[in-house]
């Protein structure tokens, strides 16, 4: 072995690695990214749930209670209710993830220990929530009772959507949204990127077809892909998990589609930026990563700080996980949700219009 030899190959190596500013920035930002999200953003600290309070008590009691809880920083109060149906409406439009009702007895309940003096009403469709509640439920409610009393209090909670607190009933719903995005924007983006290789893109831009007519028509095919792999995940997570549909399954579908478009739409973006097929898959894992963990599919949304919670509200996974549980689980329907399906179609026509302008800049 020549070590002039290896020498040369090493740096030739070196310099093509300089000259492919793409990947240099993916060696680089990769790493930096991950750090960033697993440093900052990912805590595992369950933190400010959006929360209602339904006190039929209204006694100094029960508004220190209420107060004490809040001050535990689980959960920040939002609402403030006067009927229980007011609480069924919040849980099923995802606006409250945890309800505290005290009943009116509850003064009499807490000196007694006989019954529970307060209920906790969670959305069991979020596995967060189902520990945010146990968080709660350890408050130690006999420091607002009597010293001397013999029987301690204890806290009801009551699982909206998934009493008997199964995982798969969480997680089979958000696997939708995994793996659409994984595998929707990779294979637009390597797909296109791989025509372009090959010449046919530029034989295509010497027939009479626009840029908006070629970019919709290599993404169609691929909306077809992505509904098959909806049906796919849901068949099998009722036939094999027992996940539950209890909204309708044609706004499932809807909501899917939109977002199949908005995955696909960044997928297309994504080609118009990579040169070869191994860098546009390593821009659709760039991508994959941030929406996997900030999308609230992994970690707590309500625990990251701020400024992560403004990145995850551009990803379109973060709002197709809150309308497919929502549907899928909560019973909810689309104008329930229909802030989520107005991001996605947000997200879907500025990228997709955003990659149609490349596309016509690049093949002009």
């Amino acid at each position: 072995m020549s070590l002039r030899r290896l020498f040369s190959i090493v740096l030739k190596e070196l310099r093509q690695l300089r000259r492919d500013r793409l990947t240099f920035a993916m060696i680089v930002g990769i790493p930096t990214m991950q750090l960033l999200l697993f440093g900052f953003a990912i805590n595992l600290d369950i933190r400010h749930l959006d929360a209602a309070v339904l006190d039929q008590a209204n006694t100094a009691r029960s508004r220190e209670l209420v107060a004490e809880l809040a001050a535990s920083q689980v959960i920040t109060l939002r609402y403030q209710l006067s009927a229980p149906q007011q609480l069924d409406d919040l849980m099923r439009e995802g606006r409250a993830g945890v309800g505290i009702v005290i009943p009116a007895d509850f003064d009499n309940r807490l000196e007694r220990g006989d019954r529970p003096p307060l209920q906790l009403v969670v959305d069991g469709s979020d596995q967060v929530v189902q520990q945010a509640a146990r968080q709660l439920a350890a408050y130690p409610l006999a420091r607002l009772r009597d010293p001397a009393a013999a029987v301690p209090a204890g806290v009801e909670i009551v699982n909206f959507y998934n009493p008997e607190r199964r995982a798969p009933v969480n997680t089979v719903p958000g696997l939708v949204g995994v793996i659409l995005t994984m595998t929707m924007v990779m294979f637009t983006a390597m797909a296109l990127v791989r025509e372009r290789e090959r010449g046919n893109l530029e034989m295509l831009i010497a027939t009479p077809v626009s840029p908006w007519e070629l970019t919709v028509g290599k993404v169609l095919p691929f909306t077809l892909i992505g509904l098959v792999q909806v049906s796919l995940v849901l068949v099998l997570g009722q036939l094999i998990f027992a996940v539950p549909i209890r909204g309708s399954l044609l706004e499932i579908y809807a909501a899917a589609l939109l977002f199949i478009l908005a995955s696909l739409s960044l997928g297309v973006f994504l080609s118009t930026l990579a040169r070869s097929q191994f860098q546009a898959m390593q821009l659709a894992f760039f991508t994959f990563l941030p929406q996997i963990l900030l999308s609230g599919f992994m970690f707590p949304y309500a625990g990251m700080p701020r400024a992560a919670q403004w990145l995850a509200e551009i990803l379109p996974m973060t709002h197709f996980l809150r309308l497919i549980r929502g549907i899928a689980l909560r019973g909810a329907n689309l104008a329930d949700l229909w802030q989520e399906m107005a991001a996605l179609a947000a997200f879907s026509v500025v990228v997709l219009g955003i990659a149609v302008t490349r596309v016509s800049k690049r093949l002009d």
